[in-house]
């Protein structure tokens, strides 16, 4: 028998380093390096394409997320015979009749309490800003505070003197920013116009889309990515209803806290409780922030009951409310999620804080299932690992 002849893979060096599939893995770094070079280069080719998508985002994102909301109620309408057609019109109606309420009962009195919040919160402000003042003159850092106090004056003389260039040197960018935001408000008004349209749509079709897109594939890859669906739309479906039951619990309990304890526009607080709680962790933090500026102004004692009420909303929302209704679907520890939350608003903003935590989950099931996937193949051409154990206990004995 002939010697095998040495290889490229055969040599130290490439041994050391992992072998072949170390070399095809870096190969593999490089050509992706190298795509990313390229679409650097050419990416004026995918202008329209990004803006047709920054278009589309956000009616289709508002659309699933009422989707998800409203699903369960065409379901429980089909189990008791209505056609799918006549549910989705009986569903429209009904959401068409909730808003005009709201519009006509609710939001003229949130209307009034924002815009005498909005009027008052300066004079909070200067008050709770006198009272810190006074404060640190009188405490141990006070000496500190009156050099700080002198360096900032200085600092503000020259001010004046910078306003004109200011001025002149912003005109042109508040010209601009006015022509932005008209185009912004036209956009969000078209995607807010599109949204039932697309709703409509995803009602009547959207148990049929997944097998729609199954279709594209490899029919041996079909079940597992079939899989990959049904766990992403259960991921998806548990969070979005369970975060806005979540968030409306909250809110309604802030709001009879708040009633009990005297608080000051209870109502609008509630809300922005509701409102801002559809982001974990980070919501919260938010929305206690001018009900705090009102307390402090208001008195030491307000701002006690406020953290009792706080408190007892959380403790009630942490012990009894979110595992009742999220449960532990998504299956995110929460140091997971303030991470994600971070890192997807400093990439992406408002947009990435609120969908920041489903786009992980949904990662997340398809990284999961693949991964399961490549330990089957894996262990495939592994030895029985028991067969294994018995040799090495035999050995000891």
């Amino acid at each position: 028998m002939e010697p095998e002849k040495p290889s490229f893979f055969s040599t130290r060096y490439i041994k050391f380093l992992g072998g072949r599939n170390t070399f095809f893995t870096l190969i593999l770094l490089l050509l992706i390096g190298l795509i990313i070079i390229i679409y650097e280069k050419i990416s004026f080719i995918f202008v329209p394409l990004t803006v047709f998508l920054g278009n589309v985002v956000l009616p289709i994102i508002l659309a699933v997320i009422a989707y998800y909301l409203l699903r369960p109620i065409l379901r429980l309408m089909e189990k008791i015979r209505i056609r799918r057609v006549w549910g989705i019109l009986v569903i429209f109606l009904a959401l068409i009749g909730l808003i005009t309420l709201l519009v006509f009962l609710v939001v003229p009195f949130l209307k009034a309490q924002s815009t005498k919040l909005v009027e008052e919160l300066p004079d909070y402000l200067i008050q709770l800003l006198n009272s810190l003042d006074h404060f640190l003159r009188t405490s141990f850092v006070a000496d500190y505070y009156v050099q700080i106090e002198k360096d900032v004056m200085t600092m503000l003389q020259s001010v004046p003197a910078q306003i004109g260039n200011f001025f002149q040197n912003t005109i042109a960018s508040v010209a601009s920013g006015i022509t932005s935001i008209v185009g912004a408000v036209t956009s969000f008004v078209l995607s807010i116009i599109m949204v039932p349209f697309i709703l409509f749509y995803l009602l009547k079709d959207g148990e049929k889309l997944p097998k729609f897109v199954i279709k594209i594939f490899p029919p041996r890859m079909r079940d597992d990515f079939l899989i990959v669906f049904r766990n992403i739309d259960n991921q998806i479906s548990s969070y979005i209803q369970g975060q806005i039951l979540v968030s409306m619990c909250i809110g309604f309990m802030i709001f009879i806290g708040f009633t009990i304890i005297g608080m000051p526009y209870a109502l609008l607080l509630g809300v922005i409780a509701m409102v801002t709680s559809v982001v974990p962790y980070l919501g919260p933090v938010i929305a206690i922030t001018p009900a705090a500026i009102i307390a402090l102004v208001s008195s030491p004692f307000m701002l006690v009951k406020l953290a009792i009420v706080w408190t007892i909303v959380q403790l009630v929302e942490g012990k009894f409310i979110s595992p009742q209704i999220m449960g532990k679907s998504l299956h995110i520890h929460p140091i997971t999620i303030i991470f994600v939350l971070i890192t997807s608003g400093a990439l992406f903003g408002v947009p990435g804080v609120v969908l920041g935590i489903p786009g992980y989950a949904i990662i997340k099931v398809i990284v999961s299932h693949f991964y399961t996937l490549f330990k089957k193949r894996y262990n495939r051409y592994e030895p029985n690992i028991e067969n294994q154990y018995e040799h090495i206990n035999n050995k000891v004995e």
